[in-house]
């Protein structure tokens, strides 16, 4: 039987050409198109895909918003996301919300069939090429939250204020601690993340999600 596929990209030639070399193979089956995320959730919805072949970076909502909103509402087809970046963050974000596969738009394609092939088998399909780059980022993560997990609860609290601006006096009277105390935390804080001032503090709180810039 047929893999039917939903090609979801802004360039309808990008989706003319990707229907015409799949529907090549009588494996595939191309059951709908889409120019934009809010399109896709709703031709995904009418045409009950197997995979969906989407871009990352489409107008109105993007392939890691549509992604997104696909698996919050429950929406479990295997997605293959496709994108002219190489930025191994990308990847990561859209292994965090699950994709099943992730091409570069420069390979060849079949790169892509593979892809297809191995997320119909329930496989996680990477571009070879970024395989290296994601393994060394996911060993820099791993690094990075265990610097967060040997933080005491007291210690995030600071780090999450120092992110925020605050002063160490001011720090001291929103916790009702001395000034003295909030300087040995804060020391503890840099040994722990291997900063040496507040700001390198700042930008390690807010780069691994533990404050929010609004």
């Amino acid at each position: 039987m047929a893999v039917n596929i939903v090609i979801a990209d802004d360039h309808k030639m990008v989706r003319e050409g990707l229907k015409c070399l799949l529907e090549l193979d009588k494996a595939y089956n191309v059951v709908g198109e889409a120019g934009d995320g809010y399109e896709c959730l709703d031709v995904v919805s009418k045409t009950n895909p197997d995979i969906i072949i989407m871009d990352i970076n489409m107008p109105n909502l993007d392939g890691l918003q549509t992604l997104k909103i696909m698996r919050q509402e429950n929406i479990n087809k295997k997605v293959i996301m496709v994108t002219l970046y190489d930025d191994v963050d990308y990847l990561i974000k859209a292994l965090d919300y699950k994709c099943n596969g992730y091409v570069l738009k420069n390979s060849d394609f079949a790169i892509l069939k593979d892809a297809i092939d191995s997320v119909e088998k329930n496989e996680i399909y990477v571009e070879p090429s970024l395989t290296v780059m994601l393994n060394s980022s996911l060993a820099r993560r791993d690094v990075k939250k265990s610097m967060i997990d040997s933080l005491t609860k007291r210690e995030l609290e600071i780090l999450k204020l120092i992110a925020q601006g605050l002063l160490n006096k001011e720090i001291a009277a929103m916790l009702n601690i001395s000034e003295r105390t909030v300087k040995n935390h804060i020391s503890n804080i840099f040994k722990k993340i291997d900063v040496s001032d507040r700001t390198q503090a700042a930008v390690f709180a807010i780069k691994n999600g533990i404050v929010e810039i609004k």
